[in-house]
């Protein structure tokens, strides 16, 4: 079973070895097919605290960390 994995950007890193990365993915509307920037906000498990605020991360989903924690860092795509 392969794991969901996705590129955002790091938005916070106040909490120890926890990071908040936004993904923003652009979709077409339904009915009116204009399309719409959307995006998702997600706390991914950074155990070194190795990100920075405005860093480009790529994550994967892993099993449930804590209540609102369910993705991991896998690399640091680019560094600001």
């Amino acid at each position: 079973m392969s794991r969901k994995e996705t590129i955002g950007i790091v938005i916070s890193n106040k909490m120890n070895k926890t990071i908040t990365v936004i993904v923003r993915k652009q979709v077409a509307h339904k009915k009116y097919k204009k399309i719409i920037a959307k995006s998702n906000k997600y706390y991914a498990d950074d155990p070194f605290n190795q990100c920075q605020i405005g860093d480009t991360v790529k994550i994967q989903e892993t099993r449930p960390l804590s209540k609102n924690k369910h993705w991991k860092l896998i690399k640091l795509v680019k560094s600001k």
